[in-house]
């Protein structure tokens, strides 16, 4: 899904950094952009609830009818819907490539799944939704591992510091991981109050 309006400024709109560069944009300037961004604004309920289904949507970068599909599923789980929206998209193939460090930002990982550099149980899969389960194993394909960015991977140029999501067993060095279990919602790195989004959907 490819979107014409600078990650910057969508990051400063949504209150979140989208990517590495947005961080210190982020910082320097941490109010929504154009000329009434420092204005205060008055939050309605509504406006509240769509803003951070924006957020979450924004953090996976999917369509509003891939979200819409994901929250129709989590209804179906037992236990709470917002915890299971979460999960339903953290288990998203462009979401665990990204976790693992096998790319730097959502946007790059989805283009490597698309250019049919990956791999899920040794069968090429160029599906970014590929919903992705425990005990699968998902490398990059013998063909692409020279290029550029799996290079960087390998030397762990794009794991983020501290220790990597334990739901994920990671081998850099084979550009592979392996999805042991489903996470829980507390291991999700995103910023989410999901309460809000089932919120929104069910009004």
């Amino acid at each position: 899904m490819n979107q014409s309006r600078p990650k910057v400024k969508k990051s400063r709109a949504l209150g979140i950094a989208l990517t590495p560069k947005a961080v210190k944009y982020f910082e320097a300037r941490p109010y929504p952009p154009g000329e009434h961004g420092r204005g205060r604004k008055q939050n309605s309920d509504y406006k509240t609830r769509l803003l951070e289904k924006q957020r979450l949507r924004a953090q996976y970068d999917i369509s509003e009818r891939q979200m819409q599909r994901a929250y129709d599923r989590a209804k179906k789980v037992d236990g709470k819907t917002g915890e299971a929206l979460i999960v339903e998209l953290e288990r998203r193939l462009d979401a665990l490539v990204l976790r693992s460090g096998l790319a730097r930002t959502i946007y790059q990982s989805r283009q490597m799944v698309v250019h049919g550099h990956i791999e899920v149980n040794g069968r090429k899969v160029d599906k970014p939704s590929f919903r992705v389960r425990p005990e699968d194993v998902v490398q990059v394909r013998e063909r692409s591992r020279d290029k550029t960015p799996f290079v960087v991977a390998r030397e762990g140029g794009w794991a983020g510091e501290g220790e990597g999501p334990r739901y994920l067993q990671v081998n850099l060095q084979a550009l592979a991981f392996r999805l042991d279990r489903d996470p829980n919602r507390s291991e999700i790195p995103v910023i989410c109050d999901e309460q809000l989004v089932v919120e929104y959907y069910a009004r």
